[in-house]
This record gives C-alpha cells, structure tokens and sequence, in this order.
C-alpha cells in the first residue's frame, strides 16, 4: 500500500479521536457538578483544579469544543473521503466494474463510512461515557482543554466576539451557562438522592424541614394564650415552687396583675430553684429577665435570627392588636428543623398526631392543615375562612360551642372532637375511609 495512503489513513483515525475528545469534553463539563468540583479542589486533587477552571469558565471552553469539533469534521471530510475512496476505486475497478459505476459507488460508500465512524466513535460513544462518568471524564480530559484553549485563544476570542456581535444586532443579550435551582428542583434532586441511596430518611427529612421552616411564621408554631403557663409577680415563693413542680417548665413569663397582655418579663425556673436550696434572699422581681417580643406574622428565619442575637430562649408574641398571642421558645423553633425534642419530662407526652387503629388518628388541634395535606393526601382548599390549625378548622365546622358535634365528614375523612378547653379542640379523631367504602357509601346516598 502506497506510504501516503497510510499516512492519510493515521490522520483520519487521528481526527476521529479528536472529535470524540472535543465531543466528549463538551458534555462531560456540561453534566459534572461544581460543587463535586469545588470538593475534589478542597481534597488537594491537581485534575481537579484544571476541571474546576474549565466548568467557572464554561461559555469560553464550550467555544473551544465547538472549534475543535467543527474542525475536526472539516478535517474528515476533507481527507477522510477521498482516502477511502481511493482505496475502494481499484478494488472495484478490478472486479471489472465500469469507471461509469466504480466512481460513484466508491464515493457512496467512502462517505457512508466516514459517516458512520465519525457519528459513532465520534459522536455518540464519546457523548454516551461522557453522561455516564461525567466526573471521571472531566478530570482526565479538562487539562488537555484547557491547553487547547490557550493555543486557539485568538480564534475563539474571534468567535466568541462575532456571535456576541450578532446577537447584539439582533437584540438578544448573550446569557450565561450558569444554573439555579428552584426551591422545587431541590426537592426533587433530595428525592431522588434519597432514592438512589446518596442520603438517609432522616438527613432528607431534616431538608424538607428546612424548607418548611422558611414558608412559617411564628403563628404557626406558637403555644397558644390559653396554654401559656404564667406566674404573677406577686406569687409568693411557695406558691412558685408549686408551679414549677406541677408544669417542670425551664422559663415563665410573669405578668402584672394576673393578665397575659402584660408580661413584664420570664423567670428561669433554675436560677429559682438555686437560690431556694441555698436559701439565698429572693424576690421574683430582682431576678426578672426582659421577654422579647415578635408578631405572629413574622417569619421563624426572623424569630430564630433575633432570638440568637438576643441570646434568649422564649419570647411573647403578640397580635396584630398589641394583645398577647401566645410565646414561642427556641425548642419549638428547632423541633421545626429536627422533630420532636423529647427531656426527661416529655415522658408522659404523645405525637401530635397518633396512629390509634389502621385508618384512625388522633391529631393536636394545633396541628397545621398543610402538615396533614402533606402527610396524608388530603385537602381542605374548599375552606373558604383563613384557619391553618386543625382546631381553628374544626371551629368553622361547629354552630354550638356548648357540645361536642356530632361527626363531621369531609371527603375521605370522619372528623371527631375529642377533647376541648374551652372552647379551644385540644384533640380530634381522623378516620380515613378507604377508596372502596367511600364509593359504597356515596352509592347509597345517591
């Protein structure tokens, strides 16, 4: 075989090689993570830091896969065709073929193969590694990029500064390559992190918490007026003990004449409990600490931030009147991010919502009916009062504050009072009716 033939032959092989490089580059940079990238940079890897400069930089090393693709092909198809066909042409020739039939043919099938090995270890083998071991692939190919982008810097200075110059004319602003997720693509990444294994139940609970805790305010979590245990600053020591003994609560507010819209302050139960076991002199008011004040419609990021700057653990929150709405203490604020918080004098306390049979639940009149939407499947949209508790739902539902109602159906459920105080739902009964009965029983009413 005739020496420039083989040479051409190592060229076409060569450039197939190079446009799977510049294709495979191009999707690899695409599909790796940054933040995988800023890890592997922390960890001391040397790839990683040409891969970490190649995906901030990732319009210009794009235009750079682009050149190099583009001329790659045109290399191809410039030699690669008549390489072949100059091979083909004699074979044909000596299976006696006319030149009328020999010429065309062995262009045909030049350009079919050309064809098929540039799109399939060219294109598509190279793009399909690239998806599947995006990491690896950026590692190992990042640097060899970032040498190629420098020797072609002036034509893809060129490039880049015509097409920016079109689009200018034609009035679209050049945007860039990088991406923000939304609060709902997060949540699908965490989903299907979760899925694959990538993190545990409680790790992807923690961040749905997080997000939930961004959509509340402090309405939401707060202990309501009527469940506020409060000491009056004119109790005597005893009748403090007796308190503290009966709630074992860490902090009270202590009002001014026995009225919750007038909390002067908080009490430490502990700082208290010392200083009667060293028999110390004591007077509720010397040991008074400020309570901070939020509205139940601030934010619990902002409750949360305030209270961290303060240094306190609870603070009243009041109404859009100025009236005392209920506290809210640094426990209930975390419990929103972790869950239940449970000390050595939660023993007696139950979930806010209990599993008491298979289909039956009790549930906290405190409980927010978006939690229970989101839990089991349900709606209460065609609610036309502004409530967000059960209890506050419950309420519409009721003409005779004087009984406990009769059931309450609503859709797939059989609602139930099963404890006030009052006036307040302390607890409900959830019992949900199977798809099958629910069908049933509509049958029969119809």
């Amino acid at each position: 075989m005739d020496i420039g033939l083989v040479i051409n032959l190592l060229l076409v092989a060569l450039l197939i090689l190079l446009t799977a490089f510049f294709v495979g580059s191009e999707f690899a940079v695409i599909k790796v993570r940054l933040s995988r990238i800023d890890q592997l940079v922390s960890e001391g890897n040397k790839k990683a830091l040409a891969a970490k400069k190649v995906v901030t930089h990732l319009d210009y090393y794009l235009s750079a896969c682009q050149l190099g693709i583009t001329v790659t092909a045109l290399g191809l198809g410039a030699l690669g065709e008549p390489t072949v066909e100059k091979i083909l042409h004699p074979v044909f020739n000596a299976m006696g073929l006319p030149e009328s039939l020999a010429t065309p043919i062995s262009y045909i099938l030049a350009l079919s193969l050309m064809t098929f090995l540039h799109v399939v270890l060219g294109e598509m083998a190279p793009k399909t590694m690239a998806i599947q071991f995006a990491e690896k692939m950026t590692l190992m190919l990042a640097p060899p990029l970032v040498l190629f982008g420098k020797v072609t810097f002036p034509f893809i200075w060129l490039l880049n500064g015509s097409a920016a110059l079109i689009l200018r004319i034609a009035g679209v602003k050049p945007a860039g390559h990088e991406q923000a997720h939304s609060e709902e693509e997060l949540k699908i990444i965490m989903t299907q992190s979760f899925n694959s294994g990538e993190i545990n139940q409680t790790e992807l609970s923690y961040m749905q918490n997080i997000f939930a805790f961004d959509e509340r305010v402090a309405k939401d979590i707060m202990v309501p007026r009527t469940q506020v245990m409060v000491l009056d600053a004119r109790m005597t020591q005893n009748e403090i003990l007796d308190i503290i003994d009966e709630n074992r609560y860490t902090r009270y507010p202590v009002t001014e004449d026995g009225d919750k819209d007038k909390i002067i302050g908080f009490l430490n139960a502990k700082e208290f409990m010392t200083n009667v076991v060293m028999k110390r002199s004591f007077t509720l008011k010397e040991h008074l600490h400020a309570m901070e004040v939020v509205y139940e419609t601030a934010p619990l990021q902002d409750v949360l931030k305030k209270m961290q700057k303060k240094g306190v653990h609870i603070a009243a929150v009041v109404d859009e009147y100025g009236g005392t709405a209920g506290i809210v203490t640094m426990e209930d604020l975390l419990e929103e991010i972790v869950g239940e918080i449970r000390d050595e004098f939660d023993e007696d306390e139950v979930p806010d919502i209990q599993k008491v049979k298979e289909d039956q639940y009790f549930i906290n009149g405190r409980v927010l009916l978006e939690d229970l939407e989101e839990r089991f499947g349900i709606s209460f949209k065609d609610s036309s009062y502004e409530v967000d508790t059960v209890g506050g739902w419950l309420q519409v539902q009721m003409l005779d504050f004087d009984k406990l109602p009769e059931p309450i159906h609503h859709d797939n459920q059989i609602w139930t009072v099963v404890e006030m105080d009052n006036r307040q739902i302390l607890k409900a009964s959830m019992v949900l009716i199977p798809e099958k009965e629910q069908d049933e029983e509509q049958d029969e009413q119809s």
